[in-house]
């Protein structure tokens, strides 16, 4: 399939009873086999996106296509049958084995009353294989580490075998370790062909990994590109209004973000 796996074009979305839109005309696209970020400081409309993707919020105006096909003309099973969704919260309703819980990723590709076959279940050892927690297997959700949950959560969404994984806000509340155990998974689905799409505020840890940040300013798409083309200090200290540089990671050669103490004087 040619043409990116996800599509933005002009996507404008407004709550109701707010004068200024949540999303206002942003495009861009998500190609197969790269991590593409969207970033941007608290309320800028990062969350909306995922939420118009997920068709939880409806379009005032603008088009987002899935393989080159009208997203108001997939059916849910279809979208789910193309794209998996990690949410920023998520819960298990009731504690459960986790290898239960990774089998709830193949339930867009079952019929209904129809039972998981030997290839489902082969599905969902590969699945939790591939996130590195099929030692977990028998374990229940509630005696999870936030790491080990996130890992879950990422093995059930591949076991939708979808061309596309959307994280939003994946790192919250994990320490450092888990963090990049976490980034060097999707860099390794990344590589293997998966369109990746994360919502996050980590802008250092996306300019190690992201082939293309997407950085949203109330609303607007303000710079879209490389890591080094949107991570300009002047650009960034204007957007999060906190004054700050930007210098070049020694490890990895990315750039880094070092915020500046704001100093008052009496």
């Amino acid at each position: 399939m040619t043409g990116p796996m996800i599509h933005f074009e002009d996507v404008v979305v407004r709550y109701p009873g707010q004068k200024t839109p949540a999303l206002d005309g942003a495009s861009f696209d998500v190609p197969r086999g790269a991590i593409t970020a969207v970033a941007g400081p608290n309320g800028s409309g990062k969350s909306t996106l995922v939420r118009a993707l997920l068709r939880r919020q409806p379009l005032e105006r603008g088009r987002i296509a899935i393989d080159g096909n009208d997203l108001s003309h997939l059916t849910q099973r279809e979208l789910a049958q193309r794209i998996a969704v990690a949410p920023q919260r998520e819960e298990a309703a009731f504690p459960m084995k986790v290898g239960e819980y990774v089998e709830l990723g193949r339930f867009p590709r079952l019929g209904l009353w129809e039972s998981p076959s030997a290839e489902d279940e082969q599905a969902v050892k590969r699945a939790m294989l591939r996130a590195g927690v099929n030692e977990f297997i028998d374990r229940r959700t509630d005696e999870l580490s936030g790491g080990e949950w996130q890992r879950v959560r990422i093995a059930r969404a591949l076991a939708q075998q979808g061309n596309a994984l959307v994280l939003d806000e994946p790192t919250t509340f994990l320490d450092m370790s888990h963090e990049m155990s976490l980034f060097e998974l999707l860099d390794s689905l990344a590589n293997d062909g998966l369109a990746v799409l994360i919502v996050s505020h980590q802008l250092n840890l996306l300019a190690r990994f992201a082939s293309t940040i997407v950085l949203l300013d109330k609303g607007r798409v303000a710079a879209v590109g490389t890591p080094t083309d949107v991570m300009s200090g002047p650009l960034l200290e204007s957007i999060y209004a906190w004054p700050l540089v930007v210098t070049r990671d020694p490890a990895a050669g990315a750039p880094a973000l070092i915020p500046l103490r704001r100093r008052t004087v009496s």
